[in-house]
């Protein structure tokens, strides 16, 4: 096993990715959506990746004029109708012309779909798909890690044991020994059938504590600010080795999940690392709303975990 330097900030990530000395090559599904465009400039520009546009190329052309990109030494290849686009990008990976795959002007849905078709698309290394995000923490600056804010919509005990893995193997590969994983709820009691999310994180913290998720350390059910306030923990007399201290958060479904994403990303301007994963390849799949350095950051995200297998 490949033993790597433990990545520790945003800026120490795209270190990390450079270090690797190997620039993948991402395919854009609908390259014509400008800020998508930009971030993927920005990326070969770092050295980080080399996209290749997929999707209506002279819209993307005129689009790159207009906001003085140089998009020159890319591959183009104009698929202008969102399922060729997407179909094209997977196919690339799957001939090993890319190494990545990221959303332009198309639906999440309507990439994921493509990614999952078991005869065409991108064979899994997991269970299931799940969106992964990492961002420094607002309080201390700690690197860390959430999810699932982006794919599952209300999650089953089973799926969340498969979210767990997906995200404790993307913080294994960013360097995290013994990560710390909080299981959220809106309380740190066991509060069932009210509140089935309770329950499945008693079960998940009990699966932990039988070797279940190797070395690291689940708690459950734990309130947003008892997982990240060493204060609130101590206020409220709860003590273990993840309270106040989580390196994880996951969340008990995707409102949940996306409102603290959100919450973080326009109330913080957090920027956000984020990728799906559980499939062979990082799919790169940012959100409208998600700042030039939040798109960028995802590509670099995708390209450490593309080369830290």
């Amino acid at each position: 096993m490949v033993v790597h330097e433990p990545v520790t900030s945003l800026e120490g990530l795209v270190d990390a990715a450079l270090a690797g000395h190997f620039m993948p090559r991402v395919a854009i599904a609908r390259s014509a959506e400008g800020f998508v465009l930009k971030a993927g400039v920005e990326a070969h520009e770092r050295g980080i990746a080399e996209p290749v546009l997929v999707g209506d190329i002279p819209a993307t052309e005129a689009l790159a004029e207009r906001e003085g990109l140089d998009i020159a030494g890319f591959r183009r290849i104009h698929m202008p109708e969102d399922g060729a686009a997407v179909a094209e990008a997977v196919r690339l990976f799957r001939e090993g012309e890319v190494h990545l795959i990221m959303k332009g002007l198309v639906s999440t849905a309507t990439l994921l779909k493509a990614v999952l078709n078991k005869e065409t698309g991108v064979p899994r290394v997991s269970g299931i798909l799940s969106h992964c995000s990492v961002f420094e923490s607002p309080l201390d600056g700690r690197l860390m890690l959430m999810a699932d804010p982006g794919v599952n919509i209300s999650p089953n005990l089973q799926r969340k044991i498969e979210i767990l893995r997906n995200t404790l193997d993307v913080a294994r590969r960013l360097g995290f020994v013994r990560p710390r994983v909080a299981v959220l709820a809106a309380t740190e009691k066991v509060n069932y059938p009210a509140m089935p999310a309770t329950l499945d994180a008693d079960i998940l913290t009990k699966m932990s504590a039988k070797g279940e998720f190797g070395d690291a350390v689940v708690h459950g059910p734990l309130s947003l600010d008892l997982a990240v306030s060493p204060a609130s923990a101590a206020c409220k007399g709860v003590a273990g080795p993840v309270a106040g201290c989580a390196d994880i958060l996951i969340a008990p479904n995707i409102e949940a999940g996306n409102i603290l994403y959100k919450g973080l990303s326009t109330f913080n301007r957090c920027p956000m690392a984020a990728v799906v994963v559980g499939s062979r390849v990082p799919v790169v799949v940012p959100s409208r709303g998600d700042s030039d350095a939040s798109k960028f950051l995802s590509i670099a995200l995708a390209s450490l975990l593309a080369q830290r297998s």
